[in-house]
């Protein structure tokens, strides 16, 4: 049994940040979770209708093709994003005079707000790209990548790339700097390669870097909404709509409120899945090596 003394600390130090996250986070989505199967409006409850919500919402078309597009699009930057970050890890840990300016000038665009972010990169690939295009006679870039949905898309993964790898480099840099200096000085004893070491002696002892790091850009990739909303707006025609743009669309653009929460919940129960599956394997890696 706690002693008394436990308790009162724990009342002291542990009590307000669980009412604060039961209030905050908790509660809502136990609330969100209770209008799913309900008729409403936004303002009032007109009553229970069961699941016709999840239903509507598993018969609607623009939604899988949503959860299409997101699902590209979280696995594509998932990849770019990670390879990337680590490539700029082992560039600014190397011995170079300039690293941390580089590790400066790398981080800086994760500080930058989604919607500023947006903004410039719509300026660059509506105005900027198409201008020097059109001079050097670039056929490839005359027309703005946001006005088809091909191009969009990548146009979407250029901008998440530059502004989450900053941040991720910086895990891969723990990682890096984590490692025993003598079991690389072995390694190089026993005659391993740059790229042997690489492979065979960094990347397995790092291995929770690349766990919290995909983790988070798996996290990211299904909650991307900003960037999304200010560089495409959906367009064309809402086909480069991210999940997280096509439930707020639904719910608050459109007046669907019940199919816009069940909509959510799905989208929570394949993030948590998706997240639980990587951190499950991702971890089991890390005891094999």
């Amino acid at each position: 049994m706690p002693s008394a003394r436990a308790v009162k600390k724990f009342l002291m130090f542990g009590l307000f940040p669980l009412a604060t996250f039961f209030v905050v986070l908790v509660l809502p989505f136990l609330q969100g979770v209770f209008y799913t199967f309900t008729d409403w409006n936004g303002y009032q409850f007109k009553g229970f209708v069961g699941f016709d919500n999840y239903i509507k919402s598993f018969q609607s078309a623009d939604f899988w093709t949503t959860l299409q597009f997101t699902g590209a699009f979280v696995i594509v930057s998932i990849i770019v994003i990670n390879i990337v970050a680590f490539g700029l890890a082992l560039l600014v840990t190397a011995k170079l005079r300039s690293s941390n300016i580089f590790r400066t000038f790398f981080f800086i665009p994760n500080l930058i707000g989604g919607v500023v972010l947006g903004v410039i990169w719509q300026f660059i690939f509506n105005s900027a790209l198409t201008t020097i295009a059109t001079n050097f006679n670039w056929p490839f870039m005359q027309d703005s990548w946001l006005n088809e949905t091909g191009t969009a898309f990548w146009a979407l993964i250029i901008v998440t790339v530059w502004q989450q790898s900053g941040y991720m480099m910086i895990i891969y840099i723990t990682g890096l700097v984590s490692i025993e200096q003598d079991v690389l000085e072995a390694a190089r004893i026993d005659g391993a390669s740059a790229l042997r070491t690489l492979v065979s002696v960094k990347m397995p002892l790092m291995a929770s870097a690349f766990t919290i790091s995909l983790f988070l850009t798996l996290r990211n990739g299904f909650m991307a909404y900003d960037v999304n909303l200010a560089l495409t707006g959906g367009g064309p025609y809402r086909s480069t709509e991210l999940i997280s743009m096509h439930i707020f669309q639904d719910a608050f653009a459109f007046g669907n409120y019940g199919t816009g929460q069940s909509k959510a919940v799905i989208m929570f129960l394949v993030v948590a899945v998706a997240s639980l599956i990587q951190v499950t394997i991702s971890k089991r890696l890390e005891v094999q090596r």
